[in-house]
């Protein structure tokens, strides 16, 4: 009855400061960032209910991840789940920074505008 669905699609969305996974042209979950003096700080990742269970939330971190290199940046992993991504994925080690204090209350102050 249903056929197969096609390839996600992950697109930077820059006005929203987030990546958006879709799936047959649904938005399907996001991961959040904001961009500080050279890093992109993650904060929050998410996938819709309906789309659970897909591996989704990976295909959309990894392709985010690669973004974030190509652009020169650096990752902080504020975000749970991307913290947990980068353990299993040391090949983003080389540009990933450690969350400190500072970085969090920077992240509040941004989110708080």
């Amino acid at each position: 009855m249903n056929g197969p669905s096609s390839a996600p699609v992950v697109r930077r969305v820059d006005e929203r400061h987030r990546y958006e996974i879709g799936v047959d042209g649904v938005r399907a979950g996001l991961t959040a960032y904001r961009d500080r003096d050279g890093q992109r700080v993650f904060f929050h990742t998410g996938i819709d209910d309906a789309f659970g269970g897909r591996g989704l939330a990976s295909v959309l971190v990894r392709e985010a991840l690669e973004d974030v290199r190509s652009s020169g940046r650096r990752i902080v992993p504020v975000c749970p789940y991307v913290a947990k991504f980068l353990k299993k994925h040391e090949e983003f080690a080389d540009i990933t920074d450690p969350v400190t204090p500072e970085v969090l209350r920077w992240l509040e102050a941004a989110l708080a505008r």
